[in-house]
């Protein structure tokens, strides 16, 4: 899977910004770009019903390390939801199981490539170490400030899914997730 989500970002693109046949509202840089997504999500988060303390927490928390945004110079294709359940696989006797495509494009974004693996790791991997280590193996190297960046990516997602739960009823995860946003930006 990482080897197949490096070839995607392979394909470059011109600004950052959610991806239909061509990149919608258009940002220049990923910091301009992201500090938006946060933005917007965490005005979702609070029309929904979302703790307050929570979210200036996590505006604070993105407001001090919003130069981690930065370190991403150039969008990049990002399938933005890349999950074993998105993954198309064929079992062959003598090869054994074979990755033969992948599903479920709707969420494209131009954007880091790093937060494709975020998402990876907050939806599908969720903590399990050598399925991580094995994603970041296949995928190579992963350039400057990785973990920093994973883990605000990570923080990202764990509001967006949030906001989606919450904007559709299902409040049994909404505990965990605000947990999993807590926890990396709780005080130390």
């Amino acid at each position: 899977m990482g080897s197949i989500l490096a070839a995607l970002h392979r394909i470059s693109q011109n600004a950052f910004g959610y991806l239909t046949t061509t990149i919608l509202d258009p940002k220049p840089t990923n910091t301009v770009y992201m500090t938006g997504q946060f933005g917007k999500k965490l005005r979702e988060f609070s029309a929904l019903g979302g703790d307050a303390a929570l979210r200036v927490a996590i505006e604070r928390h993105v407001g001090e390390r919003a130069e981690l945004f930065a370190a991403c110079g150039h969008a990049v294709l990002c399938h933005n939801d890349f999950h074993e359940g998105n993954i198309l696989v064929d079992r062959d006797e003598s090869r054994g199981w074979q990755v033969t495509g992948f599903i479920d494009v709707e969420n494209a974004i131009a954007a880091d490539p790093l937060i494709d693996l975020a998402k990876t790791d907050c939806y599908s991997i969720r903590g399990h170490r050598a399925k991580l280590d094995g994603l970041l193996k296949g995928y190579g190297p992963c350039g400057q400030a990785r973990a920093g960046r994973l883990a605000i990516y990570r923080l990202y997602h764990a509001l967006e899914l949030w906001d989606w739960f919450a904007s559709t009823g299902r409040t049994q995860p909404l505990g965990s997730l605000a947990h999993d946003m807590g926890e990396p930006i709780a005080p130390s």
